[in-house]
C-alpha cells in the first residue's frame, strides 16, 4: 500500500518525494494523504526492531493541524445533507414487499 503510494508521488519526506526505498532519518518530516486529509508526521527516533502499532506513538509526533480533521467532519455533514440513511432505490427485498402487497391487494 505505501509503496504504490510512492510510486504516484503521494508521500513527501522534508518537501522531496520519496521512493520505497528511501531512509528515514530522526527529525524527518513526512506528509502523506489519507482520507482527504495531508497528514504532517515528524519522526522522533527509529526503533531498533519490529514493533506493535501500539507502539509507534512513541516514535512519531503527528504535527497535522486539527482544522483539517474538522473539515473532515464538515465534509461527512455535507454529504448526509443530500442523501438520508435508508433512502433512495429500495433493495429487492423491499421490491419484492411491494409486489406481495400489491397482489394482496388485488385478490381482495
Amino acid at each position: 500500500m505505501v509503496t504504490e503510494a510512492c510510486r504516484k508521488n503521494h508521500i513527501t519526506v522534508n518537501g522531496q518525494v520519496a521512493k520505497a526505498s528511501r531512509e528515514v532519518f530522526p527529525t524527518d518530516k513526512v506528509t502523506f494523504r489519507k482520507d482527504q486529509i495531508t497528514y504532517e508526521i515528524t519522526v522522533l527516533d527509529i526503533p531498533v526492531n519490529r514493533i506493535g502499532a501500539k507502539l509507534v506513538d512513541m516514535y512519531r509526533k503527528d504535527d497535522t493541524p486539527s482544522e483539517k480533521f474538522a473539515h473532515l467532519e464538515l465534509l461527512k455533514l455535507s454529504k448526509e445533507h443530500y442523501r438520508k440513511a435508508g433512502t433512495g432505490r429500495p433493495t429487492k427485498k423491499d421490491r419484492r414487499d411491494i409486489d406481495d402487497f400489491g397482489l394482496d391487494v388485488e385478490e381482495k
